[in-house]
């Protein structure tokens, strides 16, 4: 049960890996889906991206026939993407980031933060429920059912103060100048 607490902490974890904060990182494009070989298929599988500089990314796909596709995949992608073709390579640039940008990614962390608190809390009642369940049908002993209850109780409450810890992590990291 603890291992769930753990993957949901992960998850959170990649997710806010994904903003830019101060310098770029590749992992801004995990999710971009480039449409190439008449399949829609994840832009790392098709290219190398490296940062260069700590506000562009150079993204190499392997397959020069492709930069079109991937160009236009990062232009539709659903964010304010820039990208420039240069030869065989796709530049892209990212601003810096104004005080107007931290404030709404920090809106942006928080949700997020919000949403893992509330798989926490759903994990929490599929696991008291399963112990419930035991308790009813006598394969589980009052002594064991509320040890357990209180294991689960302590490792909810460590999972919530993990992920409020990340949470903040990430908020001071992006307001700092």
């Amino acid at each position: 049960m603890t291992q769930t607490f753990s993957d949901i902490i992960q998850h959170l974890r990649k997710e806010l890996s994904s903003l830019q904060v101060g310098r770029v990182s590749p992992a801004i494009l995990d999710d971009v889906m480039v449409e190439a070989y008449g399949t829609r298929t994840a832009l790392a599988s098709l290219a190398s991206i490296t940062s260069q500089g700590a506000q562009m990314l150079l993204i190499q796909p392997w397959d020069s026939s492709i930069i079109k596709d991937v160009e236009r995949s990062l232009r539709t992608c659903g964010r304010d993407y820039n990208p420039a073709v240069d030869g065989t390579t796709v530049k892209l640039p990212f601003p810096p980031l104004t005080e107007e940008k931290r404030k709404d990614m920090v809106k942006l962390v928080e949700k997020r933060c919000e949403d893992t608190h509330i798989q926490i809390k759903r994990m929490r009642e599929e696991l008291m429920q399963e112990i419930k369940d035991k308790k009813a049908d006598k394969s589980m002993s009052e002594d064991v059912f509320f040890a357990e209850q209180k294991k689960i109780q302590k490792d909810v409450d460590e999972a919530n103060a993990e992920v409020e810890r990340v949470g903040k992590d990430k908020e001071a990291d992006i307001m700092k100048l």
